[in-house]
């Protein structure tokens, strides 16, 4: 599957979630890392292909798409070889839609608010209302979590692959998540069942965690 074009970095969660569902499917992108501190995301060439200049975008023929949810749910309905990972059942698809909105809307935008003013230099503080809002969140995540091995039921589908790329990052941050039994159980079930999990997603958030740590220390002296 080289014809498919992924610009990405590994940093990112949201290219991360893609690279965990590329690797499930067996898929080998022909991929295209944007160093965006340099701003290869801003170049001509990349803006051609994508106006709105950011990660991750796939190019797939005679499709280009950006934001990771519709690239995951987009590659697991063309290339999947069933549907466990995206249920063609309405039901179960609504569910795990669901939880696509729910990563997006609730867990990782109260983590972006609360760590990345600090981590992009906009905010010289950590506000402890937004840690406030993100453990709220989590807190909902857990108490989706009880009683299930992964976040739609007892098998990996697309849902865990793309929350748990946000929830490894919140971690790799060093953002406690103790408190939260279900999510820090599941987050240990995913590293030790979803294939080349340290490749696609663990050494990406440690890396991005330790700049922001590097941030943090900088602010508080």
């Amino acid at each position: 599957m080289s014809h498919i074009d992924f610009y990405y970095t590994e940093r990112c969660p949201s290219c991360r979630s893609v690279m965990l569902v590329a690797k499930a499917l067996g898929l080998d992108f022909n991929k295209k890392r944007l160093n965006l501190k340099d701003g290869e995301h801003l170049k001509p060439e990349f803006m051609a292909i994508n106006p709105q200049h950011c990660v991750p975008t796939l190019v797939d023929g005679p499709l280009t798409i950006w934001e990771s949810r519709p690239i995951c749910t987009y590659l697991i309905s063309k290339y999947g070889k069933g549907d466990e990972l995206y249920p063609k059942d309405l039901v179960q698809r609504a569910y795990i839609d669901r939880l696509l909105y729910f990563d997006m809307g609730t867990v990782y935008r109260s983590f972006a608010d609360y760590a990345f003013p600090v981590y992009f230099g906009r905010a010289d503080k950590l506000e402890k209302e937004k840690l406030d809002k993100l453990q709220e969140a989590l807190g909902h995540l857990d108490t989706q979590l009880k009683g299930r091995s992964f976040a739609a039921g007892n098998k990996i589908t697309v849902a865990d692959f793309v929350l748990v790329a946000t929830v490894e990052t919140i971690y790799a941050f060093g953002i406690d998540i103790s408190k939260h039994t279900n999510v820090e159980s599941w987050l240990n079930r995913c590293r030790n069942q979803m294939e080349g999990y340290e490749e696609c997603s663990a050494s990406g958030a440690a890396a991005l965690g330790a700049e922001f740590k590097a941030k943090v220390k900088e602010i508080e002296n």
